[in-house]
């Protein structure tokens, strides 16, 4: 283990105890459930990272996204031309977000319409569930929720619906922690196309990171709001609720129409988003040059890089070299504020113009990445939790920041994990 993976390790545990100041009631620790959220993501990553036939399945699982990727594009190629061509194919007009990226996400919310339709999903959510439920000391609930947002968004809590409105506190910040520590499948895809160039098997990693960001999820939450009450579900197996369409065509109809309101929703959010930023930091870097104008100072005033100061500390505790940390630093510390959507496409640039001296950097950054924790994402799932349970909105609004802070602490600790195991000699990491 070099000097850096051993940083990294150490992180997650720092992690864990930055959680703890935060904590609401700091005598009150799941011990149970830290350990086994550890092992748990300890475990995957070694039969991923370091066992060879777990290697193996790693690199076929990219071959398999990076396949259903291409069919992906081929509606959206039909539809808009020479526009929906990726980089590095003839007659490619280069990358176009709204051409390229978000077409697949269309494909794949259709395609896991499909898994729901004929019980897969339900199959492998309720496996996870049970995992977390029986070894972690939390309510059937909130794992089977958590284990939901491995695979899909804030639609996530439609499967525990009967269950929100008798939840403790403790368990709605563990559903807004869990949905905005991951990323849904459908989403996932539009990050593989943003950095595949660059980064060959990174459909592999983003996948690895969703699966690793639910135990870590779950620790976080519990450490920034510990159980206090009694869970109605506490220790119990439920049924992932679910309503079946009438037939197979019907479930993509309805997945690619969900499909359609949700890129509506994610241009609607960058266009606001990056706006206001914009507008914002004009102002910020405005008024920050007349004080160093007036102080005699050379500091950059932008968010970017007042976030990049801030979270500089992070990038070292996430085991990156200081020659890239303050570069990382800035494209982790910029997603809580424009997206994870922004950030990837930033990560892929600097990777393009060969920003980064290690190769450990860019794929620590990415499993850091992986997750909808964001300002924006929180109102998100605020809003959509409320709607379907109205009695929980004065609760969720409460911890609201809590669970937001938990997300971002449980998406660093990935990034973490990724960084223990990384290898520069590991076909996995190139």
């Amino acid at each position: 283990m070099s000097l850096y993976n051993l940083i990294s390790f150490c992180g997650i545990f720092i992690l864990m105890f930055i959680a703890w100041l935060f904590s609401s009631d700091k005598r009150k620790v799941n011990w149970q459930l830290i350990f086994w959220g550890i092992s748990l993501q300890m475990l995957f990553a070694l039969v991923i990272f370091v066992f060879p036939p777990g290697a193996s399945l790693f690199l076929w699982i990219n071959d398999i996204a990076v396949k259903i990727m291409g069919s992906a594009m081929a509606g959206a190629e039909f539809v808009f031309g020479p526009l929906a061509l990726p980089p590095g194919i003839d007659g490619s007009l280069g990358f176009i977000l709204a051409f390229q990226g978000l077409p697949t996400i269309i494909f794949f919310s259709a395609l896991m319409s499909i898994f729901y339709y004929y019980g897969i999903m339900q199959r492998i959510i309720t496996f996870f569930a049970r995992i977390f439920t029986r070894l972690m000391k939390v309510s059937g609930a909130e794992s089977l929720c958590t284990a939901s947002n491995i695979f899909v968004g804030v639609e996530s809590s439609l499967t525990i619906r009967p269950y929100l409105e008798n939840m403790t506190q403790s368990e709605l910040a563990t559903i807004l922690t869990a949905g905005m520590a991951t990323v849904a499948s459908n989403v996932l895809a539009l990050y593989v196309f943003s950095l595949k160039s660059q980064f060959p098997t990174i459909a592999a990693h983003l996948i690895s990171a969703s699966f690793l960001s639910a135990p870590a999820a779950l620790i976080m939450s519990k450490l920034i709001v510990p159980e206090t009450g009694t869970p109605v579900t506490l220790g119990q197996n439920i049924e992932l609720h679910y309503t079946r369409e009438n037939n197979v065509i019907e479930s993509v109809i309805n997945g690619a129409n969900s499909a359609v309101r949700l890129i509506v929703g994610i241009v609607a959010l960058l266009i606001a988003v990056l706006g206001l930023v914009a507008l914002t930091d004009t102002i910020v870097v405005g008024l920050g040059g007349k004080v160093n104008a007036l102080f005699g100072l050379g500091i950059d005033w932008s968010f970017k890089s007042l976030l990049g100061y801030v979270f500089y500390p992070i990038a070292l505790i996430l085991g990156i070299p200081p020659t890239d940390a303050l570069a990382i630093a800035k494209i982790i510390g910029e997603r809580i504020i424009v997206t994870e959507v922004t950030a990837y496409q930033d990560l892929a640039a600097a990777m393009e113009v060969g920003t980064f001296k290690s190769n450990r950097s860019p794929v620590i950054c990415s499993y850091a990445l992986c997750g909808f924790a964001h300002i924006a994402s929180a109102a998100i799932f605020i809003g959509g939790i409320s709607a379907v349970a109205p009695k929980t909105t004065n609760t969720l609004s409460r911890i609201g920041i809590k669970a937001l802070i938990a997300a971002t602490l449980a998406c660093l600790m990935t990034g973490c994990v990724a960084g223990t195991f990384f290898s520069e000699s590991s076909l996995l990491f190139r």
